[in-house]
């Protein structure tokens, strides 16, 4: 269980720390694209992060990823001037899209075209007799 809160504590410094990397110091290196840390996951060894990301405001989302794995160094550069001092690793950086969002319209767009008719109340089929 120390393992898994270490890592919670861990991911949670990463995700506020790339944020802040994304939004202030690259805010210019992908154009307008408003990129959001979603989440991330660590390797129960902390030398392995899986970063989800939300790119709003892209009008390519799959280049703007692209661009962000090639910049992966440079990033990973940035984050370990901003924890080198707390830290022993440095994780390597693998970037996701977060698709929560769309699946979430996804199953929303799918429930408001369900028909379902309104429920009887028994109330009234027991006053009836």
């Amino acid at each position: 269980m120390a393992a898994g809160s270490r890592q919670k504590k861990y991911s949670s410094l990463l995700q506020k720390d790339l944020s802040e990397i994304f939004q202030k110091q690259m805010a210019n290196t992908f154009g307008k694209a408003f990129i959001t840390i979603t989440d991330v996951e660590v390797s129960p060894d902390l030398s392995f992060a899986k970063v989800y990301l939300s790119l709003m405001l892209s009008d390519k989302p799959s280049e703007t990823l692209e661009l962000i794995q090639e910049r992966k160094s440079e990033i990973r550069k940035h984050l370990g001037n901003r924890i080198g001092k707390q830290v022993r690793i440095i994780p390597e950086l693998a970037f996701f899209m977060d698709e929560t969002l769309e699946q979430a319209n996804r199953i929303d767009d799918i429930l408001s075209k369900l028909d379902i008719p309104p429920e009887e109340d028994e109330d009234e089929d027991e006053n009836k007799d």
